[in-house]
């Protein structure tokens, strides 16, 4: 499911309001477990992690790096290596919806950097590159865990 971008200005609004402007806190809280707690928080910083190194590829002009990186930290490869069947039970469906578009995003990213290398067009890598974040964006404004 992409989100629509009415949807994720919508989101980044009520994140801001919220986080930034010290209001109460209005996203869904998610119960988990305190180890599957610290293993989705890993993930996720390795996730940011990730993407500040396939900013720092595309800058430099290494764009098969940058596609490796999104393919094997957070393209659909990644899945295994994060536990995503393990963590999915513990989330909602729609939360599930956005973490697996997000994925996809990093796969199609990959391939866009791939291209790139190629043709030197980085036009739609960065694009893709925008809508994986907004993914990441739209999670962390609609949901928090506990």
């Amino acid at each position: 499911m992409k989100i629509p971008s009415f949807a994720f200005s919508l989101a980044l609004f009520i994140f801001t309001s919220s986080v930034f402007a010290g209001g109460d806190d209005a996203r869904q809280l998610i119960p988990m477990p305190p180890m599957m707690q610290q293993h989705m928080l890993r993930n996720m910083r390795d996730h940011l992690a990730a993407v500040a190194e396939i900013q720092q590829a595309l800058g430099s002009g290494a764009f098969e790096r940058a596609a490796d990186i999104a393919e094997n930290r957070l393209g659909m490869s990644s899945l295994a290596s994060h536990d995503a069947a393990h963590m999915a039970p513990h989330m909602p469906k729609e939360m599930q919806e956005i973490g697996t578009q997000m994925h996809r995003e990093a796969s199609q990213f990959a391939r866009l950097a791939q291209e790139a290398a190629v043709d030197m067009n980085v036009k739609q890598a960065i694009a893709k590159l925008a809508s994986l974040t907004q993914q990441c964006v739209a999670c962390h404004a609609a949901y928090r865990i506990q």
